[in-house]
């Protein structure tokens, strides 16, 4: 997590941009290798109300949250806490760093009654199912920023399943169980998009890999007015369509195959009925953001 600089330590080819996500503040922070602090009169100067939850993209460190507490963070690791509390981080390594920090403004109904002003910035638990579910909705919402803004509405769960993993919260919560149903139905959908080149992908693999039930799986997806097989049907099409306009040296066939289709003739049935052109015209007209047809057209590849 950073907020101030030590004043003798100045970043150098420092990149940094900020993008509201609902009333809360998506940073992303690059810059080579520097001592980071938040001290007592930093936070005398600039007291924050807020929840700060930090994606440790690249740059390992140790953290020192006072009281003789050194924690150390890795790459890929997640680190919560309030913002109003002190703590010193020194890098590992001499190759920079890239981080996102999500600012989130603390309310007693965001937090739904926690005690959270005693929360020192901590590392989640690396193997720990929350931490996934919390890694995947972050993911989500920074794999374009431009789009981020669209996950306000996961910024509340995202914040509650960090203070369940923190222990804040107890579970047996229906705003506990909204969130955890929004964390796994992104941390499957992050499972879909890494494997749908697998023609074997099949619910029942996501749903192990998650540890739930084939049934709380199908569930997931029942909001969202597309079921696992027509969303991983979409996505695999979507991957295609790219791929036929940039990668003009494979075959049709190929990319038809690299993206997870079994047969080709469903492939031509599915991407024509889904983009209003055969996968030989796409190769000549760049991709849009949407597909010709809704995605609720999607056919879905047997």
């Amino acid at each position: 997590m950073v907020d101030a600089p030590l004043p003798s330590c100045s970043p150098r080819g420092r990149r940094f941009s900020a993008t509201p996500v609902g009333s809360a503040v998506l940073a992303q922070m690059s810059a080579s290798s520097y001592c980071v602090s938040r001290t007592a009169s930093d936070i005398a100067r600039v007291p924050s109300n807020s929840l700060h939850l930090a994606w440790q993209v690249r740059g390992p460190g140790h953290m020192n949250i006072g009281r003789d507490r050194v924690q150390f963070v890795r790459n890929g690791d997640l680190v919560f806490g309030h913002s109003n509390l002190p703590f010193a981080s020194t890098p590992e390594r001499t190759d920079g760093f890239d981080f996102f920090s999500l600012k989130i403004p603390a309310t007693d109904e965001l937090v739904l009654g926690a005690r959270i002003e005693d929360a020192p910035p901590v590392a989640l638990a690396r193997d720990a199912s929350l931490t996934r579910l919390v890694g995947a909705m972050f993911r989500s919402m920074t794999r374009d920023l431009a789009q981020a803004g669209q996950f306000a509405g996961d910024v509340a769960h995202m914040l509650r399943l960090a203070l369940l993993a923190r222990g804040r919260l107890r579970p047996r919560q229906d705003e506990i169980r909204a969130a955890l149903h929004a964390g796994y139905l992104h941390a499957a959908r992050e499972i879909l998009f890494r494997d749908l080149h697998r023609a074997s992908l099949t619910p029942a693999a996501v749903a192990a890999e998650l540890g739930i039930s084939l049934r709380q799986l199908h569930a997931l997806f029942e909001p969202t007015g597309l079921s696992f097989a027509r969303t991983l049907t979409a996505a695999r099409l979507k991957a295609a369509r790219r791929a036929l306009y940039a990668i003009r040296e494979r075959s049709i066939d190929e990319i038809a195959f690299s993206c997870g289709f079994e047969s080709i003739a469903t492939f031509y049935r599915v991407f024509r009925s889904t983009y209003g052109m055969t996968p030989g015209d796409a190769r000549r007209i760049p991709p849009q953001d949407q597909p010709a047809n809704s995605a609720n057209r999607v056919a879905t590849a047997r």
